[in-house]
């Protein structure tokens, strides 16, 4: 997937920009909503949020340019309990739409001029991600071209240096090989280079050398604001060097395919792109922002809220930050956040930053009926998880309606009594009813187990019995 730059002065000139925009038109929210649905059980109302969300985001850029930077994105935060998919949502989202996104906690961050992590570290966070994801889209785009050169060069490196030399007289190059002249004993080599008959022969290489790595261990920590990247750095000042290995040549040639694609790629455009991508469709999900929540603190400077708070706004309200791949401005990156809000309300934020959030969903709490859906219907649903992992020891596991719903019951029953982590519950209940097979699996390859209610009552009858349910199930 490719990002082409936003040009054009009428709705006519930009309506067909960049396969982003042509993906994204592709998704109405009714789409949105569908794609979620294979995934997340219920919560209609966040799923219709960020769906106009992200539809709101290809109707920007298909408008004027003169206005098209005047329209804000509609920032989102969500309100609910833990394990009801809050977290889920947005991750679905961004992969829909191919959109960097990067999860962040509230409580991580710490006022400016106190220890910790500064707020326009998750700026940085984003573009390294958006760096990366853009990347990994031109190393596939160039693959091919640069195996054909690794392929040329491993070739030099597996000629013989005369017509019978005995490296290249045994039966595994096929017979001995006859100097015929011209490209004879090359396109030989390579006939059996592809079928994978030389893959073991050693062959020495070339290769660019890593050159300053404890220059990392200066540039990760105390010189993150200052935006610039230490290694690189020393690396346009200190030559190149190359350095001589002796590896097979399998192993060889993926060392040079690497090389050869850095050599094609244009890095300066991929950096351009990625910021790029990162101020037109990036999101970032800032989790745990009830632990922010509160103003006024009794005993000195608040660190771990209101001045946070402050520290977000300008971010969230849009700014540039200075990151190594140059400015960026966080103007159009979309904002969710989300928060428990248990001890707190969404108005114990200060208002600036509550005015940044226009659009608030609340997540219904996870009920026996959501439980049952969630064990059956998602397509990365728990009960088919199992049942892959347990296929990989020739094991055919099924389980039977009322064993699903006895999990259920039992998550909801735990919930209640103890502390309500949603979803998070079926795991751990999961994990104890299949404890047994899990672990004898490998003994007991071939068989076919069946779980139902009884099944399940039978693992868990003793702590239903227990009344301190917490005491093993967490």
């Amino acid at each position: 997937m490719t990002e082409e730059s936003i040009r054009g002065d009428t709705f006519e000139l930009v309506r067909d920009e960049g396969e982003d925009s042509r993906k994204l038109k592709g998704l109405t929210p009714r789409q949105i909503v569908s794609e979620l649905d294979r995934y997340i059980v219920g919560q209609t109302d966040a799923k219709r949020a960020v769906a106009i969300a992200l539809r709101n985001r290809w109707r920007r850029r298909m408008v004027p340019d003169d206005l098209r930077d005047e329209i804000a994105p509609k920032n989102i935060i969500m309100i609910g309990p833990t394990g009801v998919g809050k977290t889920e949502i947005a991750r679905r989202l961004s992969r829909l739409a191919g959109a960097p996104l990067i999860k962040v906690e509230a409580s991580k961050f710490t006022e400016v001029g106190y220890v910790g992590r500064d707020v326009e570290s998750m700026v940085r966070d984003l573009v390294e991600l958006g760096v990366k994801m853009v990347r990994d889209e031109e190393n596939e785009r160039v693959r091919l071209e640069a195996e054909q050169i690794a392929e040329e060069r491993i070739l030099d490196s597996l000629m013989p240096e005369t017509a019978t030399d005995p490296e290249f007289a045994h039966d595994d190059l096929g017979g001995k090989v006859e100097f015929t002249g011209g490209g004879g004993i090359r396109e030989k080599l390579r006939m059996l280079w592809r079928k994978g008959k030389l893959d073991g022969r050693m062959v020495e290489i070339e290769t660019t050398a890593q050159s300053m790595p404890f220059a990392q261990i200066f540039s990760s920590g105390g010189l993150e604001e200052v935006g610039f990247n230490l290694n690189e750095m020393m690396s346009n000042v200190l030559p190149r060097k190359t350095a001589s290995r002796k590896v097979n040549a399998r192993q060889a040639f993926d060392l040079l395919v690497q090389e050869e694609t850095a050599k094609i790629i244009d890095q300066e455009a991929v950096k351009a792109k990625a910021v790029e991508r990162v101020e037109q469709n990036g999101i970032i999900f800032v989790d745990e922002i009830d632990k922010i929540a509160g103003r006024g603190s009794s005993h000195g400077p608040d660190v771990s809220r209101e001045g946070v708070q402050r520290d977000i706004l300008p971010i969230v309200e849009g700014s540039t930050v200075a990151t190594k791949y140059g400015m960026v401005k966080t103007d159009h990156v979309l904002f969710i956040a989300a928060g428990a809000f248990n001890m707190t309300k969404p108005s114990d934020l200060i208002p600036e930053l509550q005015g940044r959030f226009p659009i608030r969903v609340e997540l219904d709490a996870l009920t026996k009926d959501d439980f049952i859906k969630i064990l059956k219907d998602p397509e990365n649903s728990l009960t088919r998880q199992y049942k892959a992992l347990l296929d990989t020891e020739n094991i055919e596991i099924e389980f039977s309606d009322d064993a699903i719903e006895e999990v259920a019951e039992m998550a909801q029953k735990v919930n209640e009594s103890t502390e309500n982590i949603g979803a998070r519950r079926l795991h751990t209940i999961m994990e104890k009813v299949l404890e047994d097979i899990s672990f004898d699996a490998p003994e007991r390859q071939g068989e076919k187990v069946v779980v139902d209610r009884e099944y399940v009552t039978s693992r868990m009858k003793d702590l239903v019995a227990d009344e301190d349910l917490s005491r093993y199930i967490l």
